[in-house]
């Protein structure tokens, strides 16, 4: 029976894997999938060698600790690709260790479909000179990835839909027009202050100081979305100020509700560039993360997926000592008492759903034709 190993070891790897494998595993009932996976893909029919629980790390000290079990976990795959005669490789995502794994099948001969490449462009640039020697092909899920690992030497590059355009699929369908002055009544702003208990603790006491200014002039209603694994304690002190709480998955609710968000920089930012909802982006690291940023990442462009997108600085970007109370309240006020940039930038969002639906062609299929290629 022909075979196809398949590693998604993050949780968001498995939700990526879900776009495509359920229709894979139909076109190619032949094949025996098999690697590293979660309950979902195990589902669908996927024989798991390990769990993704096996490989999640949350801190410095565990990854450490993992260490050993991460190059037997390498060791462990590479002969069951041996002893099953696998030809075909799908690799999801989860850089780290998929970057090691691949050279390890280029070696073997066995072809490699990365889905989801890394982003080398922001930093360690290296890695695409490895993909250009390891994979077969590499699926982008951004606008400008494709030509740019073109030109670095990966032969066989796809562009494929941002995995935000499946997740929103039915909410993207009938975005609210909120045109400028429909605050009147009602100023509502949402408060997207990151996932991390150190983003939480320095960036929302920032954003409250920013919506009591804007309370001076407009009528503003507070939202805020809480992240399902932060303790609700965090967000406890500042219960006064918010007057409407969402739960994790209501985030699209949510950006369809608001009229401007002020978010800390990360995905999210690119969620409210899809819902058209103009957003101030926010970035402060702790020093240690700050130290590396700005001493070894050579990347020195905008942290917004938004405007890397674009090309364009749209969400204005505030970073470290710059995150501050007058300037979020400056940007918010421009866009309040200016219709020609308030319009200026709702039109321009309007580009981001083209910008990330990739090519017009069926990732099962394709995948499904390298799997049964003869040589």
């Amino acid at each position: 029976m022909a075979s196809c190993l398949l590693i998604a070891g993050e949780k968001s790897g498995e939700e990526h894997s879900m776009s495509f494998f359920p229709e894979l595993r139909k076109l190619a009932p032949d094949v025996q999938f098999y690697g590293v996976g979660g309950d979902e893909l195990q589902a669908e029919g996927m024989e798991l060698l390990y769990h993704l629980k096996d490989f999640s790390s949350m801190g410095f000290s565990e990854v450490v600790g993992k260490i050993p079990f991460y190059f037997n976990a390498l060791s462990h795959l590479e002969k069951e690709v041996l002893k099953r005669g696998t030809k075909v490789a799908i690799l999801v995502d989860f850089q780290g260790f998929n970057m090691r794994i691949a050279k390890r099948l280029s070696k073997l001969g066995v072809k490699v479909l990365y889905y989801v490449a890394p982003q080398a462009w922001a930093w360690k640039a290296h890695r695409a000179q490895v993909l250009s020697e390891t994979v077969h092909t590499l699926f982008t899920i951004l606008p400008f990835e494709k030509k740019w690992f073109h030109e670095r030497g990966v032969k066989q590059v796809r562009s494929i839909p941002h995995p935000l355009m499946l997740t929103y699929k039915d909410e993207l369908k009938n975005i609210p027009v909120k045109p400028y002055g429909s605050w009147k009544n009602k100023l509502k702003i949402l408060l997207l202050p990151g996932s991390r208990k150190f983003e939480i603790h320095n960036l929302l006491p920032v954003f409250i100081q920013t919506i009591k200014k804007l309370k001076e002039t407009y009528p503003v209603e507070v939202h805020l979305v809480k992240v399902s694994h932060i303790s609700d304690e965090i967000y406890q002190y500042y219960k006064s100020d918010i007057d409407v709480w969402y739960e994790s998955p209501e985030l699209p609710e949510a950006m369809r509700t608001c009229h401007f968000s002020l978010a800390a920089s990360g995905t999210v930012t690119l969620s409210t560039g899809l819902f058209e909802l103009p957003t101030v982006v926010c970035y402060q690291a702790s020093l240690l993360n700050a130290f590396i940023y700005y001493n070894f990442i050579k990347y020195t462009g905008p942290i917004s997926l938004t405007n890397i997108i674009h090309s364009e600085m749209l969400f204005p970007e505030f970073v470290q000592e710059n995150v501050n109370a007058q300037q979020l309240t400056r940007v918010i006020r421009t866009w309040l008492e200016s219709e020609t940039a308030y319009n200026d930038l709702k039109n321009k969002l309007q580009n981001t759903k083209l910008l990330l639906s990739g090519e017009d062609f069926s990732v099962p299929q394709f995948m499904s034709q390298v799997i049964h290629e003869r040589n």
